[in-house]
C-alpha cells in the first residue's frame, strides 16, 4: 500500500489556527489513508496567551515544528521565516504545503515552497509524483481590499501569484483572481474554514464562564478588538477611535481585550484616561462598571466566541471578526476605510466606518439595522469547508487518484 502523501500546514498567527484546524479534522475523519499531516508554527505570534491557548481550544496537537521567529520588522520577520522554513522543507520533503490567510508567515513560506527544489534521490525511494517541489495551496485566496498600503494586501497578492491551488472562501474572490490572470483551473471555491471552527467550538463557548466571571451574564455590553498598526501606531487615530468608543459606552460597558501592541501604544501616547483597566494593580471592582471602555487581557478563542455571541455589537479592525460576527448575526462595525471581506457587507451584518468619531457612531446604527433586516449567511459558510479543502488537495496532489472518495463532513 502506498504511504500517505505528506501535507505540511503552516500557521503563524492567531487567525491562522482557526483555518488550519478544519483541515486537520477532515483528514483525521476521512482521509488519513491519503494524507499525513505535519504542522509548522512559525512563531510569528509568540505570546502564549495569543497562541498556545488557541491550540488547546481547537484540539490541535502541538506543532511538529516551531520556528520561534518572534516579533521584528516586516523584512526581518519575513527573512527569519524564510530561512527557517527552507530547512524544514529540505528535512521533511512534504508533497504539499498549505498556507492560510495573509500574515508575513503566509507570504514567506509560500515564497520558499515555490522556489525549493528537492534532490532527485529521495530518501523515501522513487519520487511518487513528477513534482520537484511541493504543491503549494493557499486557503483564503483572492481576498482583496484594493489598498496596497496594507502589508496584508501585498502578502495576499504575492501568495496568490505563486500558488498552484487557490482555495477561495467567497464567490467574489474568483473574480479578483481572474482579473490578476489566474487560470480557472487553479481556483476552487471551498467555503470558509473559519466557520467550521466557530461551529465546532460554539457548544464549549456557551459553557464558558467568562461573562459570569466579569459580572456580565445578564447585562448588555459591547465588544471591541483593535490591533492594526494603521490604527494603533498613530496617536491621533487611536485617540479618535477611543473617543468614539467612549461615546458608545455611555449606556453600557465596551470590553476591549488588549493586544500587547495596542496596550503599549495607549500607554506611550498618554491615552490611558480613555479606558478603565480591569487587569491592572488598581483594577476596577470585580463587577464591571455600568459604562465606559474596559480593558481586558487577551481572550482565548472560546472566550472570544462567547463574548462575540452575547455582545450587543462588535467594533473591530480584524478581518476574521468581520466573518465571525456575520456568522453569529451580531452587528459589526469595521474600523477601517476598506475591507478585503466585502461579502460581510453585501450579505452580512458588517458596516464599514473608517476611523472618524462621528462616522463610527453612525455606522453602529446602520449595523444594528442590518442585523435586524436582510443580513444572511454567505454561500458555503456551512461548517464543511474543511472536507472540501481536503478533496481539492486530493485532486491536486494525487492527480485525481481516490479523489472521488468521501471525506466526511
Amino acid at each position: 500500500m502506498m504511504a500517505p502523501y505528506k501535507l505540511l500546514l503552516v500557521a503563524g498567527a492567531r487567525p491562522n489556527f482557526m483555518k488550519v484546524a478544519p483541515i486537520c479534522w477532515a483528514v483525521e475523519r476521512g482521509a488519513s489513508d491519503l494524507f499525513s499531516i505535519e504542522l509548522v508554527h512559525t512563531g510569528q505570534h509568540y505570546d502564549a496567551a495569543m497562541s498556545d491557548g488557541f491550540f488547546r481550544d481547537l484540539g490541535l496537537p502541538a506543532p511538529d515544528v516551531n520556528l520561534g521567529v518572534g516579533s521584528a520588522s516586516h523584512a526581518e520577520q519575513t527573512a527569519r521565516v524564510m530561512i527557517g522554513f527552507e530547512q524544514v522543507l529540505l528535512d521533511r520533503r512534504p508533497d504539499a504545503v498549505v498556507v492560510v490567510g495573509d500574515v508575513n508567515s503566509t507570504a514567506a513560506c509560500a515564497l520558499v515552497a515555490s522556489k525549493i527544489e528537492y534532490a532527485a534521490d529521495d530518501a523515501r525511494g522513487a519520487r511518487r509524483t513528477p513534482r520537484r517541489r511541493p504543491l503549494l495551496a493557499h486557503v483564503e485566496a483572492g481576498l482583496r481590499s484594493g489598498d496596497r498600503t496594507m502589508p496584508e494586501e501585498i502578502n495576499r497578492i504575492v501568495t496568490d501569484a505563486i500558488s498552484d491551488l487557490l482555495l477561495t472562501t467567497c464567490r467574489d474572490a474568483a473574480a479578483n483572481l481572474a482579473a490578476e490572470g489566474a487560470s480557472s483551473e487553479r481556483v476552487r471555491f471551498v467555503g470558509n474554514p473559519m466557520i467550521d471552527s466557530l461551529r465546532r467550538c460554539l457548544p464549549e463557548a456557551d459553557r464558558c464562564p467568562i461573562l459570569a466571571d466579569l459580572g456580565l451574564a445578564e447585562r448588555p455590553f459591547g465588544l471591541c478588538t483593535l490591533h492594526r498598526p494603521s490604527n494603533v501606531d498613530r496617536a491621533e487615530t487611536l485617540a479618535e477611535i477611543l473617543r468614539a468608543l467612549g461615546d458608545l459606552a455611555r449606556d453600557m460597558p465596551i470590553l476591549l481585550p488588549l493586544h500587547p501592541r495596542t496596550r503599549a501604544r495607549i500607554a506611550d501616547f498618554g491615552l490611558s484616561a480613555h479606558i478603565r483597566d480591569a487587569w491592572s494593580a488598581d483594577a476596577c471592582e470585580r463587577e464591571l462598571p455600568r459604562s465606559g471602555v474596559v480593558a481586558l487581557a487577551p481572550l482565548s478563542y472560546v472566550e472570544m466566541l462567547k463574548a462575540m455571541k452575547e455582545a450587543r455589537f462588535v467594533l473591530t479592525d480584524s478581518g476574521g471578526v468581520q466573518e465571525e460576527t456575520t456568522a453569529l448575526g451580531v452587528p459589526c462595525v469595521t474600523l477601517r476605510a476598506n475591507t478585503e471581506r466585502p461579502v460581510t457587507i453585501a450579505e452580512g451584518t458588517n458596516v464599514l466606518a473608517g476611523v472618524g468619531r462621528r462616522e463610527i457612531v453612525a455606522a453602529l446604527a446602520a449595523a444594528r439595522r442590518k442585523s435586524l433586516g436582510a443580513a444572511r449567511m454567505p454561500e458555503l459558510w456551512d461548517g464543511a469547508a474543511g472536507p472540501r479543502i481536503v478533496r481539492a488537495l486530493a485532486d491536486a496532489v494525487a492527480g485525481g487518484r481516490r479523489s472521488e472518495r468521501s471525506v466526511a463532513a
